[in-house]
């Protein structure tokens, strides 16, 4: 009888020290779902790692393809638990702005991974033909250029259009009627496009180092444009971007910073996930950097100080962690 009564008082110990631990992840979905990106690119490589990396130290969690804009409608829809977006895209949801018809109530950011910067690259024969020393010249000179970005629904082409509507006042169809036109093309099209002189200039958003840019600048001889203040300012008290430099000790193309929209990739989650489980999610994410560099080496930038956006709303679990962790 004796050794009965230890029992089940060690049970009842065992089960007062668990019971918290249990009832905190009550509310846990029994699987996360990760709206990564398209197969091939930095997005789907590294929803692979975060996937493995939470199932290992949070919840079971797969990882799927998805896209900037729809990973945004999805979480909130609760089609999916977390996804890739940019913060500019979070905010603008937010408002019911850009490709969002209507505000989006239940998509949040759970952190700031690493820096998006966006880059205008014009061939330098026609920069220099129309005396282009920056964006606004375009617009100025109502030149009828041949521009092409990354296709419509992603997050390059958003803020691109972004730039040219809510920086410069002018749209697509403003640059077809100059005799310009518009074309959608995927990374390396892109760069082919302009190197066989298809094209004036390719826009896109990447990294801070940029293979393609250097791909680029090996095939044909390029500038990259500053964007002017004035349009920076726009964007940033329109969507919240920021204000990012291009630097000149990586490409060869500029001999001084050059000014661009800048932007973060960022993980969305729903809003109504648990508090203390996006905590968790964001405490393993910080814990497992060094792993997760070795997918993606832009994580490498990720920090608490930026980890929260300033103009988009983010999940109180992970405004809570990297307060903390600062």
């Amino acid at each position: 009888m004796k050794k009965l009564v230890i029992l089940l008082l060690v049970l009842t110990v065992a089960v007062a020290a668990i019971g918290p631990a249990a009832a905190a992840k009550q509310d846990w979905p029994d699987q996360l779902r990760f709206m990564a990106g398209p197969p091939g690119g930095n997005w789907f490589a590294l929803g692979g790692a975060l996937a493995d990396m939470w199932t290992k130290n949070v919840a079971s969690t797969t990882s799927g393809t998805g896209g900037g804009v729809s990973n945004v409608i999805n979480a909130d829809r609760g089609k999916g638990d977390m996804g890739f977006s940019v913060t500019a895209l979070v905010g603008a949801a937010s408002k019911g702005e850009g490709p969002y018809k209507k505000p989006l109530s239940n998509t949040t950011v759970l952190a700031n991974l690493y820096r998006q910067y966006t880059y205008f690259i014009m061939r330098k024969d026609y920069a220099e033909k129309n005396e282009v020393k920056t964006m606004g010249d375009i617009i100025t000179k109502k030149l009828p250029i041949r521009l092409a970005t990354l296709k419509p629904g992603t997050a390059t082409e958003f803020t691109i259009r972004s730039l040219f509507e809510k920086g410069f006042g002018v749209g697509w169809k403003d640059i077809k009627s100059w005799g310009g036109s518009v074309e959608f093309a995927s990374y390396s099209d892109g760069a082919n496009l302009l190197a066989d002189n298809h094209i004036d200039c390719f826009a896109f958003s990447v990294g801070s180092v940029a293979s393609i840019v250097m791909k680029i600048e090996s095939q044909t001889d390029v500038v990259i444009l500053p964007v002017d203040e004035s349009a920076l300012k726009a964007m940033t008290e329109a969507l919240g971007t920021v204000t990012f430099e291009i630097q000149p000790d990586i490409y060869k193309s500029i001999d001084k910073p050059v000014p661009t929209v800048g932007d973060y990739t960022c993980i969305v989650a729903r809003k109504d996930l648990p508090e203390d489980l996006v905590y968790e999610l964001a405490k393993a994410l910080w814990a497992n950097k060094a792993d997760l560099v070795k997918a993606v080496k832009a994580i490498q930038e990720l920090n608490p100080e930026e980890a929260v956006p300033v103009a988009a709303p983010a999940h109180p679990g992970a405004v809570r962690f990297w307060k903390e962790a600062k």
